[in-house]
């Protein structure tokens, strides 16, 4: 396949692993429903922590797509990772 259709398909994994692991964080460790949390957190200005927290995932995601030789989607998962990193500053 082409190559920029793998590293789409890494970036699109790597945004919905930052996604589920928001969501995993603020229904587990905060207790909340997912949208009261976000509410609380952004009324505490927190929403740029709750990124950061949500991309955790992508750690994982990255070495287990190396380890199984997928390493466009690894780059895919990488560019996610910074995308998210930099929409964290815009959320400062």
């Amino acid at each position: 396949m082409n190559k920029k259709i793998h590293l789409l398909y890494g970036f699109i994994l790597g945004i919905a692993l930052a996604f589920v692991g928001a969501y995993l964080y603020v229904t587990l460790f905060l207790g909340f429903r997912f949208e009261d949390g976000v509410q609380a957190i952004k009324s505490q200005n927190n929403i740029s922590k709750l990124i950061a927290l949500g991309a955790l995932p992508n750690l994982l995601a990255f070495f287990l797509l190396l380890k199984i030789k997928r390493e466009m989607w690894a780059r895919g998962v990488v560019l996610a990772t910074i995308v998210l990193a930099i929409s964290t500053i815009f959320y400062l």
